[in-house]
């Protein structure tokens, strides 16, 4: 796995009232991120960022870039709380870069791509706030290996749809995962957030989630 750290020293995430921390914002519609905070104890809500991501450049600042931007954008509705950002690109192995397919047409030309060879997944992830200033981001990359498949069994993978959405269009963690021979990194990157990378910016939102048997709001600050 590569993980690159750009920001220097932020303050802590802010806490609330009693010592508890306040419940951070995902900005993204991603039901992936969604379950992977929600697997890791964060109590969190979800206001979406309606942004145009960028799509040329080096990859890790392209995702790390659209990233900041989607946290940045919510943080303005929400100051006094921590904002998380993230966006996650597929770069083929002649250093291509495909987002999420159009339509069916886009799929099949991006799996078509991936298939047979061994492509990195490169996610961005931005901590903003409390406050608009204060700002944590970085990236990291998961390498992913795929088998081949003749037309018919591609196309017979199409039609389940899962490709709809999903950058690279595929999804590990669905029946994409029968594409895939070998991953090298973080899997939950792959999956939409890379969960690692999170632990190093900003450890206080899993140090503070909650234990078992207990709640966000009966949860002691440590």
């Amino acid at each position: 796995m590569s993980l690159q750290d750009k920001n220097t020293n932020p303050a802590p995430l802010r806490v609330g009232a009693g010592g508890l921390m306040v419940k951070p914002v995902l900005a993204s519609a991603s039901p992936q991120r969604t379950a992977i905070l929600t697997q890791l104890g964060i109590d969190h809500i979800v206001d979406v960022a309606d942004v145009v991501e960028r799509m040329d450049g080096d990859p890790h600042e392209i995702a790390e870039a659209n990233a900041r931007h989607k946290a940045q954008t919510v943080g303005k509705r929400h100051a006094f709380v921590p904002v998380i950002g993230s966006d996650t690109i597929v770069v083929t192995a002649d250093g291509a870069i495909l987002g999420k397919p159009s339509d069916l047409d886009e799929a099949r030309e991006m799996l078509g791509r991936l298939l047979g060879t061994t492509h990195t997944v490169v996610s961005g992830l931005a901590i903003v706030g409390p406050g608009r200033i204060a700002i944590r981001s970085g990236t990291a990359a998961t390498t992913v290996s795929m088998r081949t498949l003749d037309g018919q069994a591609l196309e017979r993978h199409l039609a389940h749809g899962e490709w709809e959405g999903r950058a690279g269009a595929y999804a590990i963690q669905g029946r994409g995962a029968g594409l895939v021979t070998e991953i090298q990194g973080d899997y939950l990157n792959v999956v939409g957030l890379p969960v690692a990378l999170l632990a190093q910016l900003a450890p206080e939102l899993l140090d503070r989630a909650p234990r078992k048997g207990t709640s966000a709001a009966s949860s002691p600050a440590k």
